[in-house]
């Protein structure tokens, strides 16, 4: 399945909304990423990722659709050589290899247009689809803090993966 990396757009929003207000999407999310997912949480979402140049925020697109997104965050302070990989996929795609794809084109993105050393995810320790993903873009597991994360009245492990260029 051929996908798009490309900016997010104003046109994106219906898109957005259909596909990120799934809770099995939202559940792996931090809570900036809202359930259930609205007009105005797409809104507040396109507004951030279109504001920053060089885009480092992007659609993942699959025929003419935005079905998720993927995104470069830098880091600040002592932490400024670091980028943190950030990425969701509407249900109805997962299995398919899109994340892979995705993952594989940000990679050299994120080490050629910033002065990085290390791009990091931090996928829920639940979440055994984006590690196995991650691990197969050659990121390594760095860490494993238990219960670190709070989300839909449960604790979760934090598990922190990471590539160096």
């Amino acid at each position: 399945m051929d996908i798009l990396l490309r900016p997010w757009s104003t046109k994106d929003l219906k898109d957005l909304v259909h596909y990120a207000n799934n809770f099995n999407v939202s559940k792996f999310m931090t809570n900036k990423f809202p359930y259930p997912y609205t007009n105005e949480a797409g809104i507040t979402f396109i507004t951030y990722a279109t504001m920053d140049k060089p885009t480092h925020i992007f659609a993942i697109e699959i025929d003419g659709h935005a079905v998720g997104g993927i995104g470069v965050h830098l880091q600040t302070d002592i932490q400024q050589k670091n980028a943190e990989l950030g990425y969701w996929l509407a249900e109805p795609y997962w299995g398919k290899g899109i994340i892979s794809q995705a993952i594989k084109e940000i990679i050299p993105f994120a080490f050629n247009t910033y002065d990085i050393v290390r791009l990091f995810a931090r996928p829920f320790g639940n979440n055994i689809a984006s590690q196995r993903v991650l691990e197969k873009a050659g990121f390594t597991l760095e860490a494993r803090i238990e219960k670190g994360l709070y989300k839909n009245e449960e604790f979760q492990d934090e598990l922190i993966y990471a590539i160096r260029r």
